[in-house]
């Protein structure tokens, strides 16, 4: 599994978690507080409604009094409302009055009258000096069916109790509220939940982009690759980036070293065995053609050593460039016909023909002059090299897929089997049809380099109709 499925996925189950206990519990708490608060305002009633009927209690006017008509009015006027979006339709409230012993002598719903109610809480325990409440479901014996609410008041005649008012409300008249309620809490929760993923995606899209950033670079470093050090908004994963570099650059260093001096003393055992050898040959006596020709045998190798130093020191510094230095715009078909002009005489010497062909508009890329020219120098003295006398070498600059493609093709023999996987290989060279010499086996790996330091790509292949088909890719600009 991923580490960044892992991480999103802890994150999830973590709020999941919080959200799932933190919903439950505000949902659990609103139908106890609604009823709590519902209680609250029934016994305000409760009292306020005995506080009124205490005297028509006392003068036996219960049934006919003020209070019974202002209560029947109320119940057959009671007005329609709006109450934080649930339509209130009428009332929906009982009123019974018992006497000191617990006996119904009025009722606001005629269905008990009569009855004696000293054994139900509301009554019993408010003729009795206490807060009276209790919840009875609407049908005696069914558990889970709707409940009533009864809350009770003295009634007083002095500091004497002398009868009871309950005031009683369906539960269920409190049941939109109550669903109203819980909904918003469902409704806010589950949008805070979607915000609480979409901030856990980002942010392990922000996490994990900067480890895979650091997985990128650790394996592009070991397979030799050319590659930025990478940065982070993270202060560990910068740090360990940074260290990472670090590590990089001392182990590449190290490893260089090695490489080079191996591959190098290899390199330099040829030449100068063959130096070493026509040196110890002209301390004797010989005719002299065959000293000029041992003396040439020196220079030809001197120089070899000479360009190999040379190659190397600039291979060296390319390797560890990860970027350009300094750039600018480079009219590719202006450099390419530069480099031509410098070759025309070692090509006309062999009686060698150059041709260019190029769009009529200017191909631009961004980059370092000097190196450019150095590649391409290095495709055009290759194709030359491999090219026999009065032969011809073609040259195209075209433009394809947002790449400048510079082609230089050959008619020479082809580049054999055996080594068309390692022509980029460093010190690998194959010996020149003309003289049997090899180059110093750095030429197509510098190039290599500086296209890939551009942003380019460089492919040699065998063409179909013979030769060899070099073509340099840079990004257009």
């Amino acid at each position: 599994m991923k580490i960044s499925l892992k991480i999103f996925l802890g994150y999830f189950i973590l709020v999941g978690l919080a959200a799932f206990f933190v919903l439950n519990v505000f949902v659990d708490e609103v139908k106890p507080g609604v009823r709590q608060a519902m209680e609250d305002s029934l016994m305000d009633t409760a009292n306020v409604l005995a506080a009124l009927v205490a005297q028509d209690f006392k003068t036996g006017q219960i049934q006919s009094g003020d209070f019974a008509q202002s209560l029947k009015y109320y119940q057959n006027n009671a007005s329609q409302a709006n109450i934080w979006g649930v339509k209130k339709q009428g009332a929906s409230y009982r009123v019974y009055i018992t006497d000191n012993k617990g006996t119904v002598v009025f009722d606001s719903a005629n269905l008990a009258l009569g009855q004696d109610y000293s054994r139900w809480n509301d009554v019993y325990l408010t003729l009795r000096g206490k807060y009276g409440v209790r919840s009875s479901p609407v049908v005696e014996g069914e558990k889970d069916g709707d409940t009533i609410m009864y809350v009770a008041a003295p009634i007083k005649d002095g500091k004497n109790i002398i009868g009871s008012l309950t005031v009683a409300k369906p539960n269920r008249a409190m049941l939109p509220f109550i669903q109203r309620a819980q909904m918003k809490i469902l409704g806010w929760g589950a949008l805070l939940l979607g915000m609480s993923i979409l901030i856990g995606i980002w942010f392990t899209w922000r996490f994990t982009r900067a480890i895979h950033r650091l997985r990128d670079y650790a394996v592009a470093v070991s397979q030799g690759k050319k590659a930025a050090q990478p940065s982070s908004s993270n202060d560990e994963l910068d740090e360990l980036a940074k260290a990472m570099h670090t590590m990089r650059n001392e182990l590449d260093g190290k490893q260089y070293v090695q490489d080079y001096i191996h591959q190098l003393t290899h390199e330099l055992k040829s030449p100068i065995t063959a130096i070493q050898a026509s040196s110890e040959l002209l301390q004797g006596e010989m005719p002299p053609e065959d000293r000029q020709r041992f003396l040439g045998n020196i220079q030809t190798q001197t120089t070899r050593l000479q360009q190999m130093i040379q190659n190397m020191l600039g291979l060296a510094t390319m390797e560890s460039q990860q970027k350009l230095a300094q750039t600018s715009t480079i009219d590719l078909t202006q450099l390419v016909r530069t480099q031509i002009q410098y070759l025309q005489d070692k090509a006309a010497h062999r009686h060698i023909q150059i041709s260019l062909q190029t769009s009529t508009a200017p191909l631009h890329t961004q980059g370092e002059t000097f190196l450019l020219a150095q590649a391409i120098t290095n495709l055009l003295e290759n194709a030359l090299d491999f090219s026999p006398d009065n032969g011809r070498i073609d040259v195209t600059i075209s433009s394809k897929d947002e790449f400048v493609e510079i082609a230089v093709r050959d008619h020479g023999t082809g580049i054999p089997d055996y080594a068309q996987d390692k022509i980029f290989d460093k010190f690998y060279s194959l010996p020149r049809p003309l003289n049997g010499q090899k180059s110093t086996g750095l030429g197509l790996n510098f190039v290599r380099e500086v296209a890939l330091l551009h942003g380019g790509d460089i492919r040699v292949q065998n063409h179909a109709d013979g030769g060899v088909l070099a073509t340099l890719m840079l990004p257009l600009h």
